[in-house]
């Protein structure tokens, strides 16, 4: 794997995060998996490494990194088969946009706490007859003298039984027709009325998903990220561009932990004289998986670097792109693993069939390929939209 169009501090980063990642592996996320647990051991050290946090501003104890390098923890602890999903989530999506948007009482509460790891953050935007049009989220914030009260509904929510809050893009009242005016709230966990159900997946990962009921969530007029109700569509897209390059790297790291077990698996199985790598048929799809998981990476590299220095626009097309391009890598990569290993790729003890699942998270979420193609269609190639 080529790093050369790193730093020397970020191939650091690399090489330390893949020792801490081999140290845990896929059998620790097995094990946590199975016992209903969650990766608490992992999460911490990552945390106390200062690798959780290395986006977040130093003045709150982050590292004072970018996309660049939160994107390189998590593809090397995924490539090490010990990924940390909420990592997209807590310190990319809710970590950034409070950053660059929160009040300073908002940033002094949250940021330390994101960055040591000991405070976690959920993010609910997708709601069950919004998908993917935002502009259809019907979660309302109304005012109620000095407060809030939001009600809505929101699915697909992943960590809310971990997190000490969620962030909530709704609507505010006078926004409920035409174009989304968005806002963000911060919900913590036991606000009443904000209410959870675990929604029931074959997918096997120590993070949860759920699905939230808010009615009448009260909250104080501070919830609000940023000042005043006017609130925009910049914080979302601040959010939404980290999602889809820390999305990315969730992709290839999964694919690299497949492609590295087949190959490992193809230079010594042997089933005539020679091991079965040596035969084309073999060979060429894994180096197939390889090269396209290394143009992926290039487009998130491409797509972290635009949004560190600050082009949301060119970023927003970038992260789009990379998110698609690692998500078909790591299907493809993880498929021909499973395949290249045979009846040992379906069995318990390889431990690569239930990433065919997993696989497929990247395609879907946080939006599907499809989206991803309309945007590319009509942003960048200026195509008439077709909804």
């Amino acid at each position: 794997m080529s790093t050369a169009l790193e730093t020397e501090e970020q191939q650091a980063l690399r090489a330390a995060v893949a020792a801490l990642g081999k140290r845990y592996g896929r059998d620790y996320m097995t094990s946590v998996v199975r016992d209903g647990a969650h990766p608490r051991e992992l999460w911490a050290e990552a945390a106390k490494l200062g690798y959780l946090g290395v986006n977040l501003p130093e003045e709150y104890g982050g590292g004072g990194g970018g996309m660049a390098e939160l994107s390189i923890v998590l593809e090397e602890l995924g490539a090490a088969g010990s990924p940390l999903l909420m990592m997209i989530v807590s310190p990319a999506i809710c970590g950034t946009v409070i950053a660059r948007f929160g009040t300073d009482t908002q940033k002094q509460q949250w940021l330390p706490g994101l960055a040591d790891g000991t405070l976690t953050m959920a993010f609910g935007i997708t709601e069950p007859d919004a998908g993917s049009n935002s502009h259809r989220i019907t979660t309302t914030a109304r005012r109620d003298g000095d407060d809030w009260l939001l009600t809505g509904r929101k699915v697909f929510v992943s960590g809310v039984d971990i997190a000490d809050a969620t962030l909530i893009v709704g609507r505010t009242e006078d926004a409920r027709t035409g174009r989304l005016k968005p806002c963000l709230f911060i919900v913590p966990r036991d606000a009443p009325g904000f209410q959870r159900s675990q929604i029931d997946m074959e997918l096997q990962a120590p993070e949860k998903q759920f699905e939230l009921v808010l009615d009448d969530v009260r909250l104080p007029a501070d919830a609000l990220v940023g000042e005043g109700d006017d609130a925009g569509l910049l914080q979302l897209f601040a959010g939404l561009n980290p999602e889809r390059i820390m999305t990315a790297a969730f992709a290839l790291g999964m694919g690299r932990y497949a492609l590295g077990r087949a190959v490992e698996y193809a230079r010594t199985r042997q089933v005539w004289k020679e091991p079965i790598g040596s035969h084309q048929a073999i060979a060429h799809p894994l180096a197939q998986a390889h090269i396209e998981l290394e143009l992926a990476r290039l487009m998130m590299q491409k797509a972290a670097r635009l949004y560190d220095e600050g082009d949301d626009i060119g970023a927003g097309e970038a992260a789009n792109m990379a998110k698609y391009a690692a998500a078909e890598a790591c299907v493809k990569a993880v498929d021909q693993a499973v395949h290249t290993l045979g009846g040992n790729g379906l069995t318990r003890e390889y431990g690569i069939a239930s990433l065919i699942t997993a696989a497929r998270v990247a395609r879907i979420a946080p939006v599907s390929r499809e989206m991803i193609l309309n945007y590319v269609s009509h942003q960048s190639l200026g195509l008439p939209k077709s909804y």
